[in-house]
Protein backbone atom coordinates (compact mmCIF):
# COMPACT_ATOMS: atom_id res chain seq x y z
CA UNK A 1 0.00 0.00 0.00
CA UNK A 2 1.30 3.43 -0.98
CA UNK A 3 0.64 6.36 1.33
CA UNK A 4 1.07 10.01 0.33
CA UNK A 5 1.75 12.61 3.02
CA UNK A 6 0.60 16.02 1.84
CA UNK A 7 1.32 18.94 4.13
CA UNK A 8 0.32 22.59 3.89
CA UNK A 9 1.98 25.88 4.78
CA UNK A 10 0.31 25.83 8.22
CA UNK A 11 1.85 22.48 9.20
CA UNK A 12 -1.35 20.51 8.66
CA UNK A 13 -1.65 17.10 6.97
CA UNK A 14 -4.31 15.93 4.56
CA UNK A 15 -6.43 13.00 5.72
CA UNK A 16 -9.55 11.43 4.28
CA UNK A 17 -12.36 9.44 5.83
CA UNK A 18 -13.13 5.93 4.59
CA UNK A 19 -16.52 5.87 2.92
CA UNK A 20 -19.54 3.81 4.03
CA UNK A 21 -19.49 0.34 2.51
CA UNK A 22 -15.68 0.11 2.52
CA UNK A 23 -13.50 -1.93 4.83
CA UNK A 24 -13.06 -0.01 8.12
CA UNK A 25 -15.60 2.63 7.06
CA UNK A 26 -15.57 5.82 9.12
CA UNK A 27 -11.89 5.67 10.04
CA UNK A 28 -9.59 8.45 8.86
CA UNK A 29 -6.43 7.72 6.90
CA UNK A 30 -3.69 9.33 4.89
CA UNK A 31 -4.43 9.17 1.15
CA UNK A 32 -3.05 6.39 -1.02
CA UNK A 33 -3.85 2.89 -2.17
CA UNK A 34 -2.72 -0.34 -3.75
CA UNK A 35 0.17 -0.77 -6.12
CA UNK A 36 -0.55 -2.63 -9.35
CA UNK A 37 1.70 -5.38 -10.70
CA UNK A 38 4.69 -3.97 -12.65
CA UNK A 39 4.02 -0.46 -11.29
CA UNK A 40 6.81 1.47 -9.59
CA UNK A 41 6.01 2.90 -6.14
CA UNK A 42 6.16 6.47 -7.45
CA UNK A 43 3.87 5.63 -10.39
CA UNK A 44 1.39 3.99 -8.00
CA UNK A 45 1.47 7.02 -5.72
CA UNK A 46 0.84 9.37 -8.65
CA UNK A 47 -2.03 7.23 -9.94
CA UNK A 48 -3.70 6.84 -6.54
CA UNK A 49 -3.49 10.53 -5.63
CA UNK A 50 -4.84 11.50 -9.04
CA UNK A 51 -7.75 9.04 -8.68
CA UNK A 52 -8.56 10.06 -5.09
CA UNK A 53 -7.68 13.75 -5.03
CA UNK A 54 -7.29 14.97 -8.62
CA UNK A 55 -3.69 16.09 -8.17
CA UNK A 56 -0.63 15.38 -10.27
CA UNK A 57 2.31 14.52 -8.02
CA UNK A 58 5.44 16.08 -9.49
CA UNK A 59 7.95 15.23 -6.76
CA UNK A 60 7.81 12.87 -3.79
CA UNK A 61 10.33 11.05 -1.64
CA UNK A 62 10.16 7.78 0.28
CA UNK A 63 9.78 8.52 3.97
CA UNK A 64 9.22 5.25 5.86
CA UNK A 65 7.92 1.72 5.55
CA UNK A 66 5.97 -0.13 8.20
CA UNK A 67 3.95 -3.30 8.62
CA UNK A 68 0.69 -3.65 10.48
CA UNK A 69 -1.17 -6.83 11.37
CA UNK A 70 -4.94 -6.59 11.24
CA UNK A 71 -6.92 -9.63 12.46
CA UNK A 72 -7.60 -10.74 8.87
CA UNK A 73 -4.55 -9.42 6.97
CA UNK A 74 -1.09 -7.91 7.13
CA UNK A 75 -0.38 -4.64 5.34
CA UNK A 76 2.93 -3.13 4.31
CA UNK A 77 2.74 0.66 4.07
CA UNK A 78 5.21 2.42 1.80
CA UNK A 79 4.92 6.03 3.00
CA UNK A 80 6.04 8.88 0.74
CA UNK A 81 6.22 12.59 1.42
CA UNK A 82 4.72 14.60 -1.44
CA UNK A 83 7.06 17.52 -2.10
CA UNK A 84 5.39 19.16 -5.10
CA UNK A 85 2.16 18.66 -7.00
CA UNK A 86 -0.02 20.37 -9.56
CA UNK A 87 -3.76 20.89 -9.20
CA UNK A 88 -6.28 21.49 -6.48
CA UNK A 89 -6.99 18.84 -3.87
CA UNK A 90 -10.56 17.57 -4.16
CA UNK A 91 -12.60 14.57 -3.03
CA UNK A 92 -12.94 12.72 -6.35
CA UNK A 93 -14.40 9.63 -4.66
CA UNK A 94 -16.88 11.50 -2.45
CA UNK A 95 -14.78 11.01 0.68
CA UNK A 96 -14.56 13.58 3.47
CA UNK A 97 -11.23 15.45 3.52
CA UNK A 98 -9.60 17.48 6.27
CA UNK A 99 -6.32 19.28 6.92
CA UNK A 100 -5.21 18.38 10.45
CA UNK A 101 -2.26 19.61 12.52
CA UNK A 102 0.09 16.81 13.57
CA UNK A 103 -0.74 17.11 17.31
CA UNK A 104 -4.45 16.68 16.51
CA UNK A 105 -4.02 13.56 14.37
CA UNK A 106 -4.00 11.28 17.43
CA UNK A 107 -7.47 12.57 18.41
CA UNK A 108 -8.97 11.30 15.15
CA UNK A 109 -10.21 7.75 14.74
CA UNK A 110 -7.23 6.94 12.47
CA UNK A 111 -6.74 3.55 10.91
CA UNK A 112 -4.58 1.53 13.31
CA UNK A 113 -1.93 1.10 10.59
CA UNK A 114 -1.68 4.90 10.25
CA UNK A 115 -1.09 5.60 13.97
CA UNK A 116 2.71 5.17 13.73
CA UNK A 117 2.74 7.64 10.83
CA UNK A 118 0.87 10.22 12.92
CA UNK A 119 3.28 9.66 15.82
CA UNK A 120 6.29 10.16 13.52
CA UNK A 121 4.79 13.38 12.13
CA UNK A 122 4.35 14.73 15.66
CA UNK A 123 8.07 14.19 16.35
CA UNK A 124 9.13 16.12 13.22
CA UNK A 125 10.08 19.74 12.79
CA UNK A 126 7.01 21.23 11.05
CA UNK A 127 9.15 23.58 8.97
CA UNK A 128 10.36 20.64 6.84
CA UNK A 129 6.96 19.07 6.25
CA UNK A 130 5.34 21.37 3.73
CA UNK A 131 4.26 20.30 0.27
CA UNK A 132 4.29 22.79 -2.56
CA UNK A 133 1.61 23.05 -5.17
CA UNK A 134 1.38 25.04 -8.36
CA UNK A 135 -2.22 25.94 -7.51
CA UNK A 136 -4.95 25.25 -5.02
CA UNK A 137 -2.89 25.27 -1.83
CA UNK A 138 -4.79 25.97 1.33
CA UNK A 139 -2.81 28.14 3.64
Amino acid sequence: MLVGLIGDARGRWLVNQRRPGTDLAGFWEFPGGKRHANETPFAALRRELDEELGIDVLTAEPWLQLEHDYPDKKVLLDVWRVIDYRGEVGAREGQALDWVAAPRLAALPLLPADLPIAAALQREDPSVSKSRAESGRPG
